[in-house]
């Protein structure tokens, strides 16, 4: 019988671990190429919080690290990159999740594959100046209210305000304007009294005494008294026919989110400003700061859709717009946590 040799009975061992390791630990695989290399995202205000993950995926490289050529289109607010998806401008959206619902109620199946944000993080105020005397709710009825744009999430938000007062969008005027300075000069010069918007420019409002907070989504416990539960934000979505083609894409859009929100666990003060570009900062990098810090428990952990909150946002979108009946909604197709769940196992997030 003939003997193996020591070098041969060696290298057959180590070939048997590597692929018992391999059984036992699937994270440590080789991930799936993407499809496509280069995407395109649209954004609705790229510089404002609600987007940091992308940011920062895009700053440190995380993208291009799986892979991915990622080029940011950035439009007045969500509502303006959900056109683009619909015409093919971009090939997925950061945006807010509730789209891929209000999209189904017309007929359109839209997919989020990782969340970025738990909470919505925004914000509705008044004006000290054009309402100093600001005591009720009904009294928004006539006032024109600023958004980010019409039929975004900032809109959204203050069509909830409005439900509690027994008011709907009939009883006041939307004002798109942004969520940088345009948002700021809109409320400082009187074209709108009230304004919903994100971070920083509602800090930046705040800080100076510009408007009295009403409603405020930028931490969880803001988000349960406003939606009665948790409430989705952020997230990437995309046709889902796009989902299925480009599940290598998906894959490797989703690790650069999941290893965005892993940095974000543990950056410091110092991180974020190093990071961001200059021009996010509006001039004020204690102002940016104190934005980020009453924000920061909004942003998502792992990436993973929580199923209670996409039953919150069924509710919120069904009591406010008609075409959005929940008993026809299917919320299993509005998200997938596939990807985000596999990024997680191999960051350990």
């Amino acid at each position: 019988m003939q003997t193996s040799h020591p070098l041969q009975r060696r290298s057959f061992n180590a070939a048997a671990a590597l692929l018992v390791a391999g059984m036992a630990f699937p994270m440590l695989r080789a991930q799936p190429r993407p499809e496509k290399i280069r995407v395109s995202i649209g954004v609705g205000g790229r510089a404002s919080f609600y987007y940091l993950p992308l940011t920062i995926a895009v700053q440190l490289g995380y993208f291009h690290a799986e892979g991915l050529d990622v080029a940011i289109t950035d439009f007045s607010g969500g509502a303006g990159a959900l056109q683009a998806l619909g015409s093919g401008g971009v090939d997925v959206v950061s945006g807010a999740y509730e789209h891929t619902i209000a999209a189904q109620g017309r007929g359109q199946v839209l997919r989020s594959f990782v969340l970025q944000g738990r909470a919505p993080q925004i914000a509705v105020g008044v004006s000290t100046r054009a309402m100093p005397g600001f005591r009720r709710l009904a009294e928004l009825r006539g006032k024109r209210i600023g958004v980010s744009s019409p039929g975004s999430s900032t809109n959204m938000v203050a069509n909830m305000v409005l439900r509690r007062a027994g008011l709907t969008a009939a009883d006041v005027s939307y004002v798109g304007v942004g969520t940088s300075a345009g948002a700021l000069q809109a409320l400082r010069t009187g074209l709108i009294d009230v304004i919903s918007n994100v971070e920083p420019v509602m800090t930046a409002l705040e800080q100076k005494g510009e408007v009295k907070i009403i409603s405020d989504t930028r931490t969880l416990n803001g988000t349960q008294e406003a939606f009665g539960g948790p409430m989705p934000s952020g997230c990437l979505y995309a046709p889902a026919e796009f989902v299925q083609k480009h599940p290598g894409t998906c894959q490797a859009l989703a690790s650069g989110i999941v290893h965005a929100l892993m940095w974000l666990r543990t950056a410091g003060p110092s991180d974020i400003i190093k990071t961001v570009p200059e021009s996010y900062l509006l001039g004020d990098r204690g102002l940016y700061l104190a934005a980020f810090s009453k924000v920061r428990e909004a942003f998502s952990l792992d990436g993973l859709m929580p199923e209670e909150g996409t039953r919150t946002a069924l509710r919120a979108l069904s009591a406010l717009d008609p075409a959005v009946r929940a008993d026809r909604i299917l919320l299993a197709r509005t998200f997938t946590n596939e990807f985000a769940r596999r990024a997680k196992d191999r960051y350990r997030a």
